[in-house]
């Protein structure tokens, strides 16, 4: 029980915390349709009966007769199921199935007594907490217990997965890099979820992605673009990218590279007044307006604590805050610096994660995972992500304005600032671009002076 209180704990690492997960109703059975409900109490039962031979499958020794006679069960349901799961974490593990109609499916199995257990892992999580509270009054995580009380029961539903899944790709369907796997709603219950089975490799694999000839630098792009959009657009974030959430593959139909995004239990939602305030930060963090970046980041609710606020929203020192962050690519001596200053700060980092919103906790999270992804993809000091962050602050922004306008001649007037705004970015990357190009025949032509071909 421990090791899983620990687990949670971990869950909430670099931000240490865990903000609330939209829920949307939605109908998917009409009531008055005597002919839906019937089917759907069915396959719901088919649901809960595979769901409870599955879990037994774990306390009945290996190739028993009993579990034999389990797993001819599971054959009622299944063409084919391995046993060996393709994934495990805290709350379940996956395994890779095909239906009887021919269709292989990914199936998310929730862990036996997780349900039962989790206000137990709570229980000690809260006391644990307050026993460190004790011990160092200068702490403050009580937050985290409170988060995790929210969270958890929604992340231990796994149909509440199952829809957000559902928005999120329609949401982002304008991304014809997305891809996000169909649910199976007929075989899925709140602790078994069927859903399209999507191979791929991880996104931080770079082998991977040198043998199936992959761009590290277009992932990394098209992340960029996807989270931008979720995080200052729509603020409906997917707030768990670790790699096993995020793969990538060139579609077999295609050949077109895609992102394929799992687990969609986590997600968090920003008010409006929270993700303007946010868009405006980090405008003023791209163009080094410093007035403005005190400004959003108190409304924001950092106080006197701001500068510790950037730096840990940018990873970024405060030297490099001042000078631009789109102008200073980031060096391996300002990342020692910054781990190794980190524990000094410890006790106004806890009072800071106390003071900001509970939106932002999983941001913090969010923002870190990503880091972390492009950190292995060697792509950290591009330009490009602060590019496409600042293209959606100037859509959210410009959207924002336009809807609390009535006149057309000042909503054409924002349309016409929103444009020559981002045509300001295209030519500044247009710019870049070519620096690097040039940069790059510089290099080749050193090259072959220095080390001529052979005649």
């Amino acid at each position: 029980m421990a090791r899983r209180a620990l687990k949670l704990a971990s869950w909430t690492s670099m931000a240490l915390a865990a903000s609330g997960v939209y829920l949307y109703s939605n109908k998917y059975l009409d009531l008055n349709d005597f002919g839906a409900v019937r089917v759907g109490r069915a396959v719901a039962t088919t649901a809960v009966i595979s769901y409870d031979y599955l879990t037994s499958l774990r306390s009945v020794p290996y190739g028993s007769e009993e579990y034999l006679q389990l797993r001819s069960k599971i054959h009622d349901l299944f063409m084919s199921f391995d046993d060996t799961p393709l994934g495990a974490a805290s709350l379940a593990q996956v395994h890779k199935a095909v239906l009887h109609d021919g269709r292989t499916v990914a199936v998310k199995v929730q862990h036996p007594k997780v349900q039962a257990q989790s206000s137990k892992d709570i229980l000690l999580m809260e006391v644990l907490v307050l026993a460190v509270k004790q011990l160092f009054p200068e702490f403050e995580f009580m937050w985290l217990v409170d988060e995790a009380k929210k969270n958890l029961p929604l992340e231990l539903d796994f149909l509440n997965e199952g829809r957000n899944a559902e928005k999120v790709a329609q949401m982002l369907k304008h991304f014809d890099f997305l891809k996000v796997p169909k649910i199976y709603w007929e075989l899925s219950t709140k602790r078994v979820l069927l859903m399209e089975f999507v191979d791929g490799g991880q996104v931080n694999d770079r082998d991977y992605m040198e043998r199936n000839k992959i761009d590290v630098n277009e992932i990394s792009r098209h992340l960029g673009k996807m989270y931008s959009e979720m995080i200052f657009v729509s603020g409906f974030v997917h707030c768990d990218p670790h790699p096993g959430n995020v793969l990538v593959r060139k579609c077999p139909g295609t050949g077109k590279v895609e992102i394929v995004l799992l687990d969609h239990g986590l997600y968090q939602v920003l008010t409006e007044e929270f993700r303007l305030d946010y868009c405006h930060l980090w405008q003023s963090l791209i163009w080094t307006d410093m007035k403005s970046v005190k400004k959003y980041s108190q409304r924001l609710g950092a106080g006197d604590l701001y500068p510790l606020f950037t730096c840990m929203l940018t990873a970024r020192s405060w030297d490099s805050v001042n000078r631009g962050i789109g102008q200073t690519p980031v060096t391996a001596t300002e990342d020692s610096e910054i781990r190794n200053n980190a524990a000094n700060y410890l006790p106004q980092i806890s009072h800071l994660l106390n003071l900001v919103p509970r939106q932002m906790l999983l941001i913090f999270k969010t923002n870190d995972l990503l880091r972390g992804i492009e950190a292995a993809l060697g792509t950290r000091a591009s330009a490009t992500s602060f590019l496409n962050m600042s293209r959606c602050c100037i859509k959210a922004l410009a959207a924002h304005k336009k809807k609390n306008t009535h006149s057309f001649f000042r909503r054409t007037q924002i349309s016409f600032s929103e444009a020559f705004n981002l045509w300001q970015i295209n030519l500044h990357e247009f710019v870049l671009r070519v620096k690097g190009l040039r940069l790059a025949s510089w290099v080749l032509a050193l090259l072959c002076w220095l080390f001529p071909a052979p005649h």
